[in-house]
């Protein structure tokens, strides 16, 4: 999969080039007090069961809120 400081930019899916929240993120990459991380459904593989994981959608990356207040 390719993409722009994390984004997904799938070029096989509808709104393809299109940065969007795959299933497991919690905010758009780049959105402050957000950081990447490993998908903890796949531990970053990107594979889940033999297919593509459907949290990160194949990226074995997650954008997830950091930090507390």
């Amino acid at each position: 999969m390719s993409g722009t400081q994390g984004q997904d930019t799938r070029q096989d899916a509808p709104g393809a080039g299109q940065p969007h929240l795959k299933p497991g993120d919690e905010a758009m990459a780049g959105t402050p007090g957000t950081g990447e991380d490993l998908c903890p459904d796949c531990s970053g593989t990107g594979i889940r069961g033999g297919q593509e994981c459907p949290t990160c959608e194949g990226s074995g990356k997650i954008t997830q809120g950091i930090g507390g207040g």
